[in-house]
This record gives C-alpha cells, sequence and structure tokens, in this order.
C-alpha cells in the first residue's frame, strides 16, 4: 500500500554569480485557484496559487498583447489541455500509450 502523500508546494530561488536569478515554483496539491481577467490598458493575465505561493503570467513588458504573448498563450492552452487529458486517464487507471500494464 503507498502511503498518503501530503499536499505542498516547493518554491526555489537559484543565484550564481554571472548568471541570472533562477525561480522555480512547483504545486505539488489540488488546493490550487486559477484565476484569469483583464486589467487596465487591456491586459489579461493567469493567476495560480496556492496558500505557500503565486505565479502570475501577462503579456510582455506589462503592455498590449502581442503575437509573442498569442504564442505563449496558445502553448499554456495546449499544454493545460494535455495535462487534463493525463488526469483524466491516469484517474481512470487507463495505461499510457504503448504500455501494456493500467496504472495502480
Amino acid at each position: 500500500m503507498t502511503p498518503a502523500l501530503r499536499p505542498y508546494t516547493y518554491v526555489t530561488l537559484s543565484v550564481e554569480p554571472n548568471a541570472t536569478p533562477r525561480l522555480s515554483v512547483a504545486f505539488h496539491t489540488a488546493d490550487l485557484r486559477v484565476r484569469t481577467g483583464v486589467l487596465h490598458k487591456p491586459r489579461p493575465y493567469l493567476e495560480i496559487s496556492s496558500t505557500e505561493a503565486n505565479v502570475s503570467i501577462s503579456t510582455t513588458g506589462a503592455g498590449h498583447v502581442t503575437g509573442e504573448d498569442l504564442r505563449v498563450a496558445r502553448e499554456i492552452f495546449n499544454a493545460a489541455a494535455r495535462y487534463l487529458a493525463d488526469c483524466e486517464r491516469l484517474h481512470l487507471g487507463t495505461p499510457a500509450e504503448g504500455s501494456s500494464e493500467a496504472v495502480a
């Protein structure tokens, strides 16, 4: 039997000499809130947050929507759709493509 895993959010900051600092946020919890909206200018945003951390995504330079912003928004949309499909498939115990075993 697998032990119960507790939900958590993992935040790390890596700072090295002569390098750009790197911040990483990993949500390992179902206790997430996801919001979207449009701020002034107009400027859309996507926010994902838990009690421990918040990630906000918006347009380049907090300005008007660019073609690159549209590309990123489509990439986020497609990744979220794949994540949903994987969660649904694994929740049902359906094996991954090319696998002969069901998920325990």
